[in-house]
């Protein structure tokens, strides 16, 4: 009787979801299904003359899924390079673990500045989707180093979070061939090399962390802080690729077994502060630009008016600052630990102990139109939490400010640079490319800008007529 109940059961629930996919046919739209996305897909050309929909609602661990690209992770070099692969016609799927997240803005509420501002460019050029996206979410637009010439000009924005990740999960979720999965991938797919090519091995898919094995030609990885991401905050640690999210342990595994040469980074992010206990009235203003500059060549103007946009304070540290962190910088494993940080992420500490007797400035940022956050760009610290409190009484305009989170370290794998070819292909490994901070990257535009999807798909038989050979 149990089983035959189980058969009941196992039925009706196959005659309701063949209802539900088509109730969304006929309103053309596309859902979620137990982590899987249910995509809508334009195919072959209906009778009517109308586009058919292709509906990929697969989801038990034991069925094989096909695709040309598949790329792990969903944040910015994740998101730049599922849309160029999916563009240029290759059957791709984002795997991420939390799709909710896909498009978020980890640390800084802001893209560009000098050097960077030109990576956005660059990647507008091959119609990335940063760009565009910052066009629609941008709160403070502003031209750096407008003194000299327009060479070294920086085109940065201040960013609303929350619109940001918006438009881009939008976005993401309306690119044709382009589909996305909610799971953790725990292990790659590997088989014998094509001879013709140099390297080792092949990659050939990935397993999920449910057992699901997925089939394809390319797989790029762009995990972010993830591999074995350890999160720190004074003396204590605990395992987290992105603060409230799991790190990626067996995917690193993975890695060493194949002979990677592998290492560590850290970065961090400042503290949050309320909006409301800032006294901005001792702080130096700055406003966007009076005429907004764009960053996408496709955008006439920015969404918001020049009058609405939000204004940046700036601050300093001091010397009771400084002695605090000296006094205590023993308290924080993250400043002790060996591993290097990014040049362009230092934090407090860090800036203290090698510049002594300085101080250094404090951008407050808001986070978005309707944010009663601050972000404190320059004060990353990893001091335990009443110290951050305490560092934060002693920075003008911050006497009273009152912290929604403590900033925090986080340490995690990268993968030596050296061992990929330009196109940013593996060496050993054909047909697996990596991107962003997996490479020692740092900050979303060096990410968005390496474009993997594009390199990957070139391999591929759908895009040949579309590349010339040696082109990346």
């Amino acid at each position: 009787p149990l089983a035959a109940g189980a058969v009941c059961v196992s039925e009706r629930r196959e005659r309701q979801t063949e209802r539900d996919r088509e109730r969304e046919m006929f309103l053309g739209r596309a859902g979620w299904r137990d982590g899987v996305r249910v995509l809508r897909r334009p195919c072959t050309a209906g009778a009517d003359g109308g586009r058919e929909l292709s509906w990929d609602s697969s989801r038990v661990p034991e069925r094989r899924q096909r695709h040309d690209v598949v790329v792990v992770g969903g944040g910015h070099a994740g998101t730049e390079a599922a849309a160029a692969a999916a563009r240029v016609g290759a059957e791709t799927l984002l795997i991420t673990q939390k799709a909710s997240s896909i498009g978020e803005m980890s640390c800084n509420p802001s893209f560009g500045g000098v050097g960077k501002g030109h990576l956005i460019r660059e990647v507008d050029a091959l119609d990335g989707l940063c760009a565009r996206i910052c066009d629609q979410s941008g709160i403070h637009f502003k031209i750096l180093n407008r003194r000299k010439g327009p060479a070294v000009w920086g085109l940065r924005a201040q960013v609303d979070r929350r619109l940001y990740k918006q438009h881009m999960q939008t976005e993401i979720h309306n690119i044709p061939h382009l589909s996305i999965r909610e799971a953790a991938v725990e292990d790659l797919l590997i088989t014998d090399p094509d001879p013709s090519r140099p390297g080792r091995w092949k990659v050939r898919g990935v397993i999920l962390g449910d057992g699901t094995r997925v089939d394809c030609s390319c797989v790029a990885l762009t995990t972010g802080t993830f591999l074995r991401g350890v999160i720190g905050i004074g003396l204590e640690s605990w395992p987290a690729g992105r603060m409230g999210e799991e790190p990626s342990i067996g995917l690193a595994k993975t890695l060493e077994k194949l002979g990677f040469r592998m290492g560590r980074l850290k970065t961090g992010t400042p503290p949050r502060i309320a909006k409301d206990s800032v006294n901005f009235e001792v702080l130096e203003r700055h406003d966007g630009d009076h005429n907004p500059k764009p960053f996408s060549f496709l955008t006439e103007r920015v969404w918001i008016k020049p009058e609405e946009q939000l204004p940046c304070f700036l601050t300093f540290t001091g010397p009771d600052v400084e002695n605090l962190v000296r006094q205590n910088v023993h308290l924080s494993r993250h400043v002790q630990e060996t591993s290097r940080g990014p040049r362009y992420c230092p934090s407090l500490e860090a800036k203290v102990l090698r510049f002594p007797n300085r101080s250094h400035q404090l951008w407050l940022e808001p986070e978005g139109l309707d944010s009663d956050t601050i972000y404190p760009q320059g004060l990353g610290v990893t001091l335990p939490v009443p110290l951050q409190e305490e560092l934060l009484s002693k920075i003008p305009g911050l006497e009273r400010a009152r912290m929604l989170q403590p900033g925090y370290g986080v340490q995690y794998d990268y993968v030596d640079p050296r061992q990929l070819h330009p196109s940013l292909e593996s060496l050993d490994v054909q047909g697996l490319y990596l991107a962003g901070q997996i490479n020692g990257t740092t900050g979303y535009e060096e990410a968005a800008a390496q474009l993997t999807g594009r390199r990957a798909v070139s391999r591929l038989d759908v895009t040949r007529r579309l590349f010339v050979p040696g082109s990346f």
